[in-house]
């Protein structure tokens, strides 16, 4: 049986000035860090950018078993949460403050 999936959708927020950064910082992100995110059931991510309002909108897919908390709690997606801090709007933990949006419509 084919690994069943879920697609998810959210926004966060850039700081304004940091566009060009937030490429260059994901343009070289870790090698550890995309095999952690792959591990821990995410695949197919992007990230695109309203270069107007600085919103980051983020869609993946997740495997049905993802554990957000888990994925959440280890020491490298907290590293990468610090490196990120200062050039998003994060919560007190520095991780990103998201908005999760509803899917309305799917076409495949």
């Amino acid at each position: 049986m084919e690994n069943q999936i879920v697609r998810n959708a959210f926004t966060m927020q850039l700081k304004k000035g940091f566009e060009t950064e937030y490429k260059i910082r994901h343009d070289a992100i870790w090698t550890e860090l995309t095999t952690l995110l792959s591990e821990n059931g995410i695949q197919d991510y992007s990230i695109f950018l309203d270069e107007e309002s600085g919103i980051l909108f983020g869609v993946q897919k997740l495997s049905l078993d993802f554990d957000r908390s888990q994925l959440s709690s280890h020491p490298l997606m907290k590293k990468w949460w610090n490196y990120m801090a200062d050039i998003m709007e994060t919560n007190p933990d520095n991780s990103p403050k998201t908005n999760t949006l509803k899917e309305v419509f799917h076409l495949d």
